[in-house]
């Protein structure tokens, strides 16, 4: 999983990704997608072949990529949990700034006749 972790903290490797999600294209495709060169290009899909997040195999002259779903759903899950996680520490927050609000709107009828009474010659 730590392969996949890497390879998918390049934001032209999860684009390549993204590319394949639509169906496998064969590596000079993927290439003239990006404004980099077709070495760099060869290289990330290198890494992509290395972390197993794409299968590749020859058509004629071409080498064709396709995406692998498989790291991607281990990725996932380990990422379920901290996600259950921050769903939980969001629903909580919301809670106390919803309780905050409501218990100040309760209370600003007092805070705007206070405020109210200053002295009309003074400006802060």
């Amino acid at each position: 999983m730590a392969a996949a972790f890497q390879a998918l903290a390049d934001p032209t490797r999860r684009a390549v990704l993204d590319l394949l999600r639509r169906g496998s294209q064969p590596a000079g495709m993927i290439a003239s997608a990006f404004p980099v060169s077709r070495p760099a290009i060869s290289k990330h899909l290198r890494l992509l072949r290395r972390a197993h997040l794409v299968r590749v195999h020859r058509a004629g002259r071409h080498r064709v990529y396709q995406l692998n779903p498989e790291p991607l759903r281990a990725v996932d899950s380990w990422i379920a949990q901290y996600r259950a996680f921050w769903a939980s520490n969001l629903s909580s927050l919301k809670a106390f700034v919803e309780a905050e609000h409501a218990r100040e709107t309760a209370s600003s009828p007092h805070k705007s006749a206070v405020s109210s009474k200053r002295p009309k010659g003074k400006q802060s």
